[in-house]
């Protein structure tokens, strides 16, 4: 069974930077696509951004697309969320997900297998 457990979330003014982890057990990391979602209080859990197995393609959201960096480090089975700089919008429980069927980089919620429990940020303006 894979588990996913994300970190790094927390309160942060405007402007400032925040960088999300996630660790993977369980399974075969090095195999999975890995997305970010998030959602906000009474909104659609939307996509963040997403890396494939290899790190040879990324893909952003529009709203974080030049703000945000997907990484991994397959040694150490953790995907990476660099934010900056945050603002207020980014507001959210934020999910990461794990894909295992060697597709690329999905936007699509409902394909990814496992996900992690959430990690909240705040961002004050």
């Amino acid at each position: 069974q894979v588990q996913l457990v994300e970190s790094g979330g927390g309160l942060v003014q405007a402007g400032g930077s925040l960088r999300l982890s996630c660790a993977a057990s369980g399974g075969t990391f090095n195999n999975y696509a890995m997305g970010w979602f998030r959602q906000a209080p009474g909104k659609e859990r939307e996509f963040v951004a997403g890396i494939s197995s290899g790190s040879l393609s990324t893909m952003y959201a529009d709203s974080v697309k030049g703000r945000f960096t997907i990484s991994r480090d397959n040694g150490k089975n953790t995907v990476y969320l660099q934010m900056n700089p945050l603002k207020p919008e980014d507001t959210a429980i934020y999910y990461c997900a794990a894909d295992r069927r060697f597709r690329g980089v999905t936007t699509t919620s409902s394909l990814y297998d496992y996900w992690g429990q959430g990690t909240q940020v705040t961002v004050s303006s």
